[in-house]
């Protein structure tokens, strides 16, 4: 299975009305005789072929509208633009564009929109989760809930597309022809529930309009992705349109009404006329944590559910894990699924790939856990998380990645200082920049630190300390399987070097 294109349904016709696409759109361009059917969707000139509508839209280096020209010698039969990009698309093919030009302030929302008419098929059951931390686990959670029910579910996101049908994906939000094209796929495949995460960046951009959900979770918010956003609220403001305008009026908003901006999200899910079911420690919380008990492999969790208290082991590492675990239970509650059946699956919960996955566990019983931690929020949370499961000394070992925001470097390092009793600081994903830089930001929030550049060197370094009781995190890359050096993606794995490390300490490899 592919994310495909508008191209994976060959010989398909659409109009522009059937696309929706007349209604409010200025027109340019030649628009004169019949207008053409369109054959695809594109917005890459490159992957243009005749027939197509080529949105050209803006980006943060470029304008589509710059690529008008290139994408009419492939053939491209209309194009989708705002003023700007008409200006562009003139100036580079010198002279009027010779075919219809649909004009709209929004060229991103108006193709999203088409792109769900195009595809046409989703699932019968949709979800989506967005916030800071926590998406990829709520959302694998309510796979796995719809699972245990005997539904043909999948969730998909940072780490691609995992249950009934398996992909790869190259954002954790797939732009929306792609993300339209999956959709279909999948409900073509017979599967009926999907559980989606919901990108800060995908919000803005507005992949998921057009996108039909039936519930939709807010998690938490806190500093993370300001080299695009530029500002929190700005930030906030993003991940608030999943409530505002993608999840539609009569669906069910579930939200974390402990966060600090929860409020928010629920003043904005009744202003569209939705339910709001929220979760949280708090008093009014719908689905409410009561309490907590931990050791070594999991937790035990009490919750309240309508006025009925219930009691839940739960096989997952973390104290934030119960929380994500309700959220799940929300989303699959707030959809469809018998709460009683709900509750009855979380003891059966798995932890996801890179999210508080003991990696390892050297023979003096020390464990070393992976996380995808990469803010200074999530490190936080991570290390309080575990520090109840831990009789010994807790120890990290962390980066932080090259071409991102560079303000939380050192905030990163203070958190990590302030909740771990030994500190690593080591390479992450450098990308263009200098790591040896990187490294210094880091450590003028935990001077104290001890720096090892590489990423290989500093986990065994770090595995080696570890005595009886202790326990590892190593944060910052979780699932994935490459470190981006420059331009280069070399082969690395924290889990696998974690694991082949405790090997070759304990003598194991032999």
């Amino acid at each position: 299975m592919t994310a495909g294109g508008s191209d994976s349904r060959a010989g398909k016709l659409m109009g522009f009305e059937a696309l929706g696409l007349l209604a409010g759109a200025k027109r340019a361009g030649d628009w004169s005789g019949t207008l053409p059917e369109i054959t695809g969707l594109s917005v890459d000139s490159r992957r243009t072929r005749p027939g197509h509508l080529f949105a050209a839209l803006p980006g943060s280096i470029a304008h589509g509208g710059e690529f008008v020209p290139f994408a009419l010698r492939m053939g491209a039969a209309a194009v989708l633009t705002d003023a700007e990009g008409l200006r562009l698309a003139e100036a580079a093919g010198g002279g009027p564009v010779g075919v219809p030009v649909l004009l709209v302030e929004n060229p991103r929302r108006a193709l999203a929109l088409a792109a769900a008419r195009w595809s046409g098929d989703q699932p019968e059951v949709v979800v989506a989760v967005t916030g800071t931390n926590g998406k990829t686990s709520v959302a694998s959670f309510t796979r796995q809930i719809w699972e245990s029910l005997g539904e043909r579910a999948v969730s998909f996101g940072t780490v691609g597309v995992e249950g009934a049908v398996s992909a790869s994906l190259a954002h954790t939000t797939p732009e929306p022809i792609q993300l339209h094209a999956l959709l279909a796929e999948l409900a073509d495949k017979g599967v009926t529930h999907a559980a989606m995460e919901a990108s800060s960046h995908g919000l803005d951009q507005h992949r998921l309009d057009g996108v039909r959900l039936a519930a939709a979770a807010f998690t938490n918010a806190t500093r993370d992705h300001l080299d695009y956003h530029h500002s929190f609220e700005a930030y906030v403001e993003a991940k608030l349109g999943l409530i505002s305008r993608v999840l539609p009026r009569g669906g069910v908003a579930v939200i974390n009404i402990d966060d600090p901006v929860g409020a928010r999200f629920a003043d904005a899910a009744r202003a569209r006329e939705q339910k709001v079911l929220g979760v949280g420690r708090a008093a009014g919380a719908d689905l409410r944590l009561l309490a907590q008990r931990f050791d070594a492999t999991g937790q035990e969790a009490r919750f309240e559910w309508q006025g009925r208290a219930f009691a839940v082991r739960l096989d997952l590492v973390g104290g934030f894990q119960a929380m994500n675990a309700l959220v799940a239970a929300g989303l699959a509650i707030g959809s469809g699924s018998a709460a009683g059946r709900v509750f009855d699956a979380l003891p059966r919960l798995e932890t996801v790939r890179g999210r508080m996955q003991r990696a390892a566990t050297r023979q003096n019983g020390a464990a070393v856990f992976v996380d995808y931690a990469h803010t200074p929020d999530a490190i936080s949370t991570a290390l309080a998380a575990l520090r109840p499961h831990v009789l010994g000394r807790l120890v990290i070992a962390f980066g932080a990645g090259g071409d991102r925001d560079r303000g939380k470097r050192p905030l990163m390092g203070k958190a990590a200082a302030e909740g771990a009793d030994v500190v690593f600081v080591t390479d992450d994903n450098p990308r263009s920049e200098d790591a040896a830089a990187i490294r210094a930001a880091i450590l003028e929030g935990c001077p104290e630190a001890t720096e090892i550049g590489d990423r290989a060197e500093a986990i065994l370094a770090a595995v080696d300390a570890l005595g009886p009781g202790d326990a590892l995190l190593i944060a910052g890359k979780g699932h994935e399987t490459g470190q981006i050096v420059g331009d280069d993606v070399l082969p690395f794995d924290d889990a696998e070097q974690a694991s082949v490390a405790a090997a070759a300490l304990d003598g194991l490899g032999a």
